[in-house]
C-alpha cells in the first residue's frame, strides 16, 4: 500500500479502538495500526489471545504508545475495567482481521474473552473487516451472522477475493487497507457528504406474470442497490429504496418501497422522483411483459398462441423527460459486449448524468454476485475503470461521484 501523504490528518484526534482477532491476517493489522496514527488517530488495540499467537502484543504497544488489552484477567488500574473504559473512551470500534469465530459471538452476544466484552458494551459505530477460508465464508452459518450484524448497522468491509494463506484462490482474504480506510474515515468524517439530501434508488428485478405461476424476470439479486441504499444512508442522506421482489433485509435508516412489475416500479418512483437530489437507477427491470396475464394457468399445447408480448414502461426514460437540472441521475448497463458503448448510448437517451457499465460474460457474472466491477461513463472524457471490488465499495464511489456531479451543477 502507498503511503499517504505526511500531512493526512484526516483522523486527527478522533479516538479508535483496534480490535485483532485470531487469523493470518492479524499481521496486517500491524500496518493498518500504522495508518491509523499517521492520519492522526488515537488509537488502542484489544486483541484476542489467538490474535496474540501471530502477531505479539508488543508489536502493537510500540506502535500506538499504549498498553495492550489481550486478557481480562489483568488486575485493573484504580478499579477501572478496560472492557468498560475502553467502551467509554472510543468513537469508533474497527475489527481487522474479524475471524468467523468472533462474528459468530458478536452475532450471538457471546462474551468471553477482552474484544468479545468490550463488543458488548460499546454503544458507538463499528467497522468490521473479515478474514478467513473461502469455505467458511461462504457458509450459509457465517452469512447468517453477518446478516445479523449489518441488521445492527454495522460496515462490512469486504472480503476480497484472491489468494488464502491456505494456497487456494477465492474470497476470504482481509480488504485492502485502503479500503479499510476509506470506511473508517467515512464513518468518522465529521460532515457527511450527503447530509440533507435525498436519495432515490431502484433495486432488483422486476416480475411480468404470464400465468399466476409463471413469470419473465432476470437473475438479478438486488444487492447492487441494497448497498448503495445503505451507503447513501451511511453517508447522511435521506434514502427511499425501491425494490423488486428480493429477500434481502432493509438497509438500517432506510425508507422501503416493494413493488413487483415494472409498471408498478414505474409509478413508485413518478410519485417520488421530484423531491430527490440524487436517484440511482439500479433496478433490472423487465422489458417485457405478456400482452395479457392468463387468469389460470396456460397449457403447454395452448404457449405457441398466447405468448405475445408488449414493452414495459421505461422508468429511467421516463424519469429523464422530467428531470431537473439540479437532479442528478445515474444508470446502470450490463452487457456481454460493447458494453462502454451500451452505457454511452443510455447515457444520451435518458438524460443520464452517468452510467456505471459492468461486463456479463463468462466467469463476470455480476448478478448475485458479493463483487462487481466496470467503468463510470460520463458525457465527456474517459472512462474510469472501476476494478473488481465488493459492492459495498462500488455503491461508495458511484454515490461520492454523483455528489461531485451534484455539486458542480449548484
Amino acid at each position: 500500500m502507498a503511503a499517504g501523504p505526511q500531512d493526512n490528518q484526516t483522523l486527527a484526534g478522533r479516538k479508535i479502538i483496534l480490535g485483532i482477532s485470531g487469523g493470518i491476517a492479524a499481521y496486517k493489522a500491524a500496518d493498518l495500526a500504522r495508518q491509523l496514527r499517521k492520519r492522526g488517530a488515537e488509537l488502542r488495540v484489544v486483541m484476542t489471545r489467538n490474535a496474540a499467537q501471530f502477531v505479539s502484543p508488543l508489536t502493537f504497544a510500540t506502535l500506538t504508545q499504549a498498553p495492550v488489552c489481550v486478557s481480562l484477567w489483568k488486575q485493573p488500574d484504580a478499579w477501572s475495567m478496560e472492557h468498560i473504559s475502553n467502551a467509554r473512551w472510543g468513537d469508533l470500534l474497527l475489527v481487522a482481521p474479524a475471524t468467523a469465530n468472533v462474528i459468530a459471538k458478536f452475532a450471538h452476544g457471546i462474551a468471553d474473552d477482552a474484544l468479545t466484552t468490550l463488543y458488548l458494551a460499546w454503544r458507538g459505530p463499528v467497522v468490521i473487516a473479515p478474514a478467513m477460508n473461502t469455505a467458511m465464508f461462504e457458509h450459509p452459518a457465517y452469512q447468517a451472522n453477518e446478516a445479523v450484524l449489518r441488521q445492527r448497522g454495522h460496515a462490512i468491509v469486504g472480503p476480497e477475493s484472491g489468494e488464502l494463506a491456505c494456497g487456494e484462490e477465492g474470497a476470504g482474504r482481509l480488504a485492502s487497507l485502503d479500503a479499510i480506510l476509506a470506511a473508517v474515515e467515512t464513518h468518522m468524517s465529521p460532515d457527511r457528504p450527503l447530509e440533507g439530501l435525498r436519495v432515490l434508488i431502484t433495486a432488483g428485478p422486476t416480475r411480468e406474470f404470464l400465468d399466476p405461476i409463471r413469470f419473465l424476470s432476470n437473475p438479478s439479486s438486488g444487492k447492487m442497490g441494497f448497498a448503495l441504499a445503505e451507503q447513501a444512508s451511511r453517508m447522511g442522506a435521506e434514502v427511499t429504496l425501491i425494490a423488486g421482489p428480493v429477500t434481502l433485509p432493509t438497509p438500517s435508516g432506510v425508507e422501503r418501497v416493494d413493488v413487483v412489475s415494472a409498471q408498478a416500479m414505474h409509478d413508485a418512483v413518478m410519485e417520488r422522483c421530484g423531491q430527490a437530489d440524487i436517484l440511482v437507477f439500479a433496478a433490472a427491470v423487465s422489458d417485457f411483459a405478456p400482452e395479457r396475464a392468463a387468469e389460470s394457468k396456460i397449457k403447454k399445447r395452448e404457449w405457441a398462441r398466447s405468448l405475445q408480448l408488449r414493452r414495459t414502461p421505461d422508468v429511467a426514460r421516463a424519469f429523464g423527460q422530467v428531470k431537473r437540472p439540479d437532479q442528478v441521475s445515474v444508470g446502470f448497463a450490463a452487457d456481454t459486449e460493447d458494453v462502454v458503448q451500451s452505457a454511452r448510448m443510455k447515457l444520451r437517451e435518458k438524460r443520464f448524468d452517468f452510467v456505471l457499465a459492468n461486463p456479463v460474460r463468462g466467469e463476470e457474472q455480476v448478478f448475485g454476485s458479493e463483487h462487481n466491477r466496470g467503468w463510470l461513463v460520463g458525457p465527456s472524457g474517459r472512462p474510469r475503470a472501476l476494478e473488481r471490488m465488493t459492492k459495498s465499495e462500488m455503491a461508495r464511489h458511484v454515490l461520492q461521484h454523483a455528489v461531485e456531479v451534484l455539486r458542480r451543477k449548484r
